[in-house]
């Protein structure tokens, strides 16, 4: 009954957030469109993966009309806060540095496990060459071990890197890198320890849009609690992935 309770408040706070937001009219949910499972562009040429499944839920429950768009991760915060789209949602984690310059809602996937891959097992990763994507944790990471950092555009650039004799060993979120190691027929290990950084995966708002955040971040909240979003992220990233 108590759950009930609360379910039932999170949801009538949920309505009063949606129509202050309203408002808005549209909202823009900006992507990288890059980075399966979390979000990438499918066959017929859309925004498809978990955070679009995930952003259309919340939108629908929060009675928004949301629009897709899509931006290079190097350049994706600078551009919400420039305007040209209203959220991030794109396998951001939240961080002390980022939260300076742009809000969060509450984590919609707890801390992911990040990984290093390599061309060989016998890697020494603290003297290595470290691939990592340009503006991620992975790379802040790589740059505080004093390991030598190559910084990439996209992931898939970062892996090539090791493919290509370019680096030793790629760190990255561990979901985005196993399929890659798994297809890879033994051309690419896995090296080292698994590391937990970050404090999970939120959606970036500008710091002016406080109704918008706070209605997404009620969003977030009725589907924690009806179990929705555990359901959705096995779904998408398997049944031993972290869930709430």
């Amino acid at each position: 009954m108590k759950t009930m309770k609360r379910l039932t408040m999170t949801l009538a706070a949920m309505a009063l957030c949606a129509s202050a937001a309203a408002a808005q009219s549209v909202v823009r949910m900006g992507t990288e469109g890059a980075y399966p499972p979390y979000n990438f562009i499918n066959d017929k040429g859309e925004v498809d993966g978990f955070e679009r499944e995930l952003g259309d839920t919340l939108c629908q429950s929060a009675g928004l009309t949301c629009t897709w768009v899509t931006n290079d991760w190097d350049s994706i915060i600078p551009n919400l806060v420039s305007g040209n789209y209203d959220t991030i949602i794109a396998g951001m984690s939240i961080t002390r540095e980022r939260s300076k310059v742009i809000g969060f809602t509450q984590n919609y996937l707890p801390p992911a496990l990040s990984a290093y891959a390599a061309a060989s097992g016998d890697v020494d990763l603290a003297a290595a060459v470290i691939a990592a994507q340009t503006g991620t944790i992975q790379a802040s990471h790589v740059a505080e071990t004093g390991a030598m950092l190559l910084e990439f555009a996209t992931g898939d650039e970062a892996v090539a890197a090791v493919r290509n004799g370019e680096a030793d060993a790629v760190l990255g979120d561990k979901d985005f890198l196993a399929p890659i190691v798994t297809e890879s027929g033994g051309e690419l290990v896995w090296v080292g320890q698994d590391i937990a950084l970050g404090d999970g995966i939120g959606i970036g708002v500008r710091k002016s849009d406080d109704r918008l955040r706070t209605t997404l971040d009620a969003a977030i909240a009725a589907m924690k609690q009806d179990g929705s979003l555990n359901a959705m992220i096995t779904r998408w990233f398997g049944p031993d992935a972290p869930t709430f």
